[in-house]
């Protein structure tokens, strides 16, 4: 009985990984464009051994629509794990970087780069990173400070990222509008989250990154399921809880960094991820958080790319958009369902 219990999450996350394998080959097979099967094995084995490919079907496979999926399931599950280390650790499905102000960091260093420098590319990319660090980097020295612990300093984590999205928001709004219409406008496309940029360079360091931080993810994983049990209790059982709980934000944030600065702030992701995995497999997951975040990305990029056209008359729709229209009202629910809890 004990064993089959075991293995009811296990399968689970199975499931979710065929889910993502299959979001990501109907991805690149179908759409717009339709490749069968064959041809894109064919297409695959001749760009890696140089043979003749299939006209426009290679180029279409091998320039946009595999780097794209590539990029968004990784991007995905950067999400998924960063928003899933934060909620785990500070025991609050609000504690994501979507609401405790680390991609209003990322949007803010993004769009002073293209509006006062006029940064495009990878600048943009870097301006992105160095925000997101820096505001998390302020958001947690505000939060350590004094003598709180567990969920109260948990709470005082959120609260200043809270606040600190606030205010970056605003700047933001400012300085779009101070901008002109063509620069305002390429940083409306960057704010709102896109894979309209994902190439094989933008893959390749994702690929290096994720190289870096899964690892890390694995060997913090140990006193991230002990910190579940309190501060005291993982002090008791020998655990440095302060520089348990650093190394995990900067774990964290780095994943949510890297990620949106290879596609923008991809709303809400990293707040879905962890609590459809954690309600699908039936306890906190990181494989699963990273395997449901791929699968969301995967999804709604389809469904921007592909179906909102046929629904809104030809517009392409950016992924952002479509992930944050499922996390609003998710957000709600997730409030009413806390409120019933508490009453």
């Amino acid at each position: 009985m004990i064993g089959q219990r075991r293995l009811v999450p296990v399968s689970r996350t199975a499931v979710l990984a065929a889910g993502a394998v299959l979001m990501f080959f109907v991805s690149v097979l179908l759409g717009s464009y339709t490749v069968t099967i064959p041809d894109f094995f064919t297409i695959v084995a001749n760009h890696l051994t140089g043979g003749p490919g299939i006209p426009g079907a290679s180029f279409i496979v091998m320039q946009d629509k595999l780097p794209r999926a590539v990029v968004g399931a990784m991007i995905g599950t950067a999400f998924g794990l960063a928003g899933a280390l934060f909620q785990t650790m500070l025991r609050n499905p609000l504690a994501s970087p979507d609401v405790i102000g680390i991609s209003y960091g990322a949007s803010a260093g993004a769009v002073v780069a293209i509006v006062i420098f006029g940064a495009a590319g990878v600048a943009v990319s870097g301006a992105a990173m160095a925000g997101a660090l820096a505001v998390a980097a302020l958001i947690y020295a505000l939060s350590s400070g004094g003598t709180a612990r567990g969920n109260a300093a948990g709470n005082r984590l959120v609260l200043a990222g809270v606040g600190i999205a606030a205010a970056l928001q605003a700047v933001v709004s400012f300085l779009m509008t101070r901008a002109d219409i063509r620069t305002a406008a390429d940083a409306l496309v960057w704010l709102n989250g896109s894979l309209n940029s994902a190439n094989w360079d933008r893959a390749g360091i994702l690929f290096l990154a994720l190289g870096v931080l899964l690892p890390a993810v694995v060997v913090i994983a140990g006193p991230l399921r002990i910190l579940e049990l309190g501060d005291d209790t993982a002090a008791g059982l020998g655990i440095r809880v302060n520089a348990a709980r650093l190394a995990l934000v900067v774990v964290a944030v780095t994943l949510a960094a890297v990620a949106t600065a290879a596609a923008g702030p991809v709303s809400f992701v990293a707040f879905l991820a962890g609590p459809i995995a954690r309600r699908f497999t039936g306890k906190a997951s990181l494989p699963a958080s990273a395997l449901v975040g791929a699968l969301i990305v995967l999804a709604a990029d389809y469904f921007a790319a592909n179906v909102a056209p046929l629904l809104l008359g030809g517009t392409v729709l950016p992924v952002g958009v479509v992930t944050g229209a499922l996390g609003a009202p998710f957000l709600l629910w997730l409030l009413v369902t806390a409120n019933r809890k508490d009453a």
